[in-house]
């Protein structure tokens, strides 16, 4: 850069090419004005321990000698604090290492594990539900742990998405989903501490602990965990959780020591390098404080108000009392009446409603935000017809119970359509957590991101939707705890992510998890930038029957760079892909861009039988790595009919066995591309209908 350069640049990138040409003042400014973030990541990482001056130190040593080399200035903020994590991931490792070395450690050994809340609860003097977020965060392993350090300071404003995403060395998106799965498993654990402190104790709990030492280990919270989202008494506690968004935001941790926070000159006497070899006069301010150690000054803000989704306060846990503001409920017609029946609805939606209303047919909500707050198990949502225009993401986290589903629909006949262009775009347009829904009759499009994402859910069923014209996903199920969904005669297309050129974009996605009991049938994805069905990275088995993919992967937005590869139904995913044995029966793939039906790497036993794959771009069939048993399957107009391991799979009875192509009644798709018949199955259909013996039964 020439002077002039220098002096037009911003004020931090200005400095660290100052510093780089080995002026003095300029690093000591700009490790200064960085040295409470770096305090930031490593502090909360690593719970206030005495090792937290020490790794500071350290990282900031590390950072000045790199600084020569950085050769993007103005990401020096970035660039420091990647350098901050993976210290503290390092540091850990090696503290690991030294337990298993050092069997009788004396006793002020630390615990490499230890969070802010081992060292810090008792200071704090937190109440409620800021102590029960303390508590929760000890059963976190040391990766959620780090995790949890850079989003606190994100939600403090100290660091930006992409800040944090750089210094997981992922990209923004990618950081958003291992951020919500970190809020998810905080949220379980949140309940989880709840259950085991409440009096009486659930005796299905209390058998669970037989064993339990008393320590907060991963292992320990994924199986208690699971006891407490299964049983009703448990799944209560969950109830009324503020979300970990303002619980953050009200506990402002300070954890750079009181002499920075004093105003002290880092430049004074011998400079800043000075300042470091002296450790940063952190051990004495630290002393002085605490008594010895690092501790946490923490700032108690009101919580932020209730955003229009939160569930609102209820009379005790597992309560069904309606808010005073809410409609009646009618208990002998509540969550029962299908589409186009005459019951009146619990809390009724309309465009033209206001939330100011009761939610009666005469006096309907505005948004669906205000019907999901008011919604109780056994009631029924009906949205009228038109178009919503929300400007926030909707979080259902409400849940239904066995025999008292909730209900999402519309009313009557009517189509209502969710237009989501106006969600931010880092937000999904629906995120549902709750239990035992129904869910139809709802169109989505439009959103930026993901249109519907369902997270560890249980016992729903989505059915008649039109999801179209979103940028990751019309519907996605996700995460462990998936269990025993239903996904129904809907229709899942054109989703399209523009920044992506044709990789990204699927239809219908069940992924990153596990759980049994999931079903779709009578679905249709198709004109997906991406693949139709995907059921990658899912650790169980999934059952697809009678669903049609087709269109998958052409590029349609006429986008420059095209490098779609997208499947009619992908069975696989994830490094290494989970073993699942998939079930497919009388599903059918054509003119997809690469294969009918591809394993995606997965090793499991899929099972097909009566598939079709017709016309697809490369391979009809493709399971050349899963033990996969494949009977009466069709596969015709494919370049290659199928790919099958030789010594994993079983192939018998299909089309390829015999070495010929099915003739179809019809190979014109019009028809099955057209409407649904009334009752929402797929259309009557002569397409790819033919010998019964083999592939779908499409008609």
């Amino acid at each position: 850069m020439t002077q002039s350069e220098i002096e037009a640049a911003p004020g931090v990138t200005a400095l660290v090419v100052r510093a780089q040409a080995g002026d003095r003042d300029a690093l000591d400014a700009l490790v200064a004005a960085h040295l409470p973030v770096i305090y930031g990541v490593v502090g909360r990482a690593l719970g206030g321990h005495a090792d937290v001056d020490d790794l500071v130190q350290d990282t900031m040593i590390k950072i000045m000698r790199g600084l020569p080399g950085l050769r993007e200035p103005d990401r020096f903020r970035a660039w420091a604090i990647t350098i901050a994590y993976r210290q503290v991931q390092r540091h850990l490792r090696d503290r690991r290492r030294t337990l298993l070395r050092v069997r009788d450690a004396p006793a002020e050994l630390p615990d490499p594990r230890a969070d802010f809340a081992d060292h810090a609860v008792s200071a704090l003097a937190l109440t409620g539900q800021r102590r029960e977020l303390a508590q929760a965060s000890r059963w976190l392993d040391d990766g959620d742990r780090q995790l949890l350090a850079l989003w606190w300071q994100e939600a403090a404003g100290e660091l930006t998405r992409e800040e944090v995403a750089a210094a997981l060395a992922v990209n923004a998106k990618h950081a958003a989903v291992r951020l919500q799965r970190l809020r998810e498993r905080l949220d379980a654990t949140r309940g989880l501490v709840r259950a085991l402190s409440a009096h009486p104790r659930c005796p299905e709990l209390s058998g669970q602990l037989r064993g339990w030492n008393g320590t907060t280990a991963p292992l320990w919270r994924k199986r208690l965990v699971r006891h407490t989202r299964d049983c009703a008494r448990c799944a209560g506690h969950r109830r009324g959780l503020v979300p970990l968004d303002q619980l953050l935001l009200s506990l402002s941790a300070l954890p750079a020591p009181v002499v920075l926070a004093k105003g002290t000159s880092l430049s004074a006497g011998p400079g800043l390098l000075g300042y470091l070899h002296k450790k940063l006069l952190v051990a004495a301010a630290a002393t002085a404080v605490a008594g010895g150690g690092f501790t946490y000054a923490v700032v108690e803000k009101p919580l932020l108000p209730a955003l229009p989704f939160a569930e609102p306060a209820v009379t005790g846990a597992g309560s069904g009392t309606a808010p005073a503001t809410g409609p009646a409920t009618t208990p002998a017609r509540a969550g029962t009446a299908p589409p186009g029946a005459t019951a009146v609805p619990d809390i009724v939606v309309a465009p033209d409603g206001s939330d100011a209303g009761d939610g009666s047919l005469a006096r309907p909500y505005a948004t669906l935000h205000k019907a999901v707050a008011a919604v109780r198990p056994g009631q029924t949502i009906a949205m009228r017809g038109g178009t919503y225009r929300p400007t926030d993401d909707l979080v259902i986290d409400v849940d239904g119970e066995p025999d008292r589903r909730i209900t999402l629909t519309n009313y009557r006949d009517e189509r209502p359509v969710i237009d989501a262009r106006d969600v931010p775009i880092r937000k999904w347009a629906v995120t549902h957590r709750g239990d035992y829904w129904t869910v139809r009759g709802l169109e989505i499009k439009g959103s930026l991101s993901h249109a519907y994402v369902c997270v560890s859910c249980r016992g729903n069923v989505f059915q008649r939707l039109s999801f179209h014209d979103n940028v990751r996903s019309g519907l996605t199920l996700r995460d462990p705890g998936t269990v025993d969904n239903q996904v129904l005669d809907s229709d899942f297309y054109r989703n399209y992510d523009p920044r992506e050129k044709g990789r990204a974009g699927v239809g219908l996605a069940i992924k990153f998890g596990d759980g049994t009991g999931n079903l779709v049938r009578g679905c249709r994805a198709f004109d997906n930038a991406d693949s139709g069905f995907d059921v990658g990275h899912f650790a169980d088995p999934v059952r697809l029957e009678r669903n049609w993919a087709y269109g998958n992967g052409v590029n349609r937005w006429n986008a420059p760079e095209w490098q779609a590869n997208a499947d009619g139904f992908h069975l696989g995913g994830g490094s290494p892909a989970p073993a699942a044995a998939h079930q497919l029966r009388d599903n059918a793939a054509w003119d997809n861009v690469r294969y009918g039906f591809d394993d995606g790497g997965n090793p499991g036993g899929i099972e097909l039988s009566h598939n079709t794959a017709f016309r697809n771009g490369e391979i009809g069939f493709h399971l050349a790595t899963a033990t996969a048993a494949l009977t009466g399957n069709a596969a015709a107009g494919n370049p290659t009919p199928a790919e099958i391991g030789d010594e994993q799979a079983r192939s018998e009875g299909n089309t390829w066995d015999g070495g010929q192509e099915p003739a179809f009644d019809s190979t014109d798709p019009a028809t099955a591309q057209g409407p649904r018949r009334p009752d929402g199955s797929l259309p009557a259909t002569r397409f790819l209908t033919g010998d019964a013996r083999y592939g779908a039964a499409m008609g």
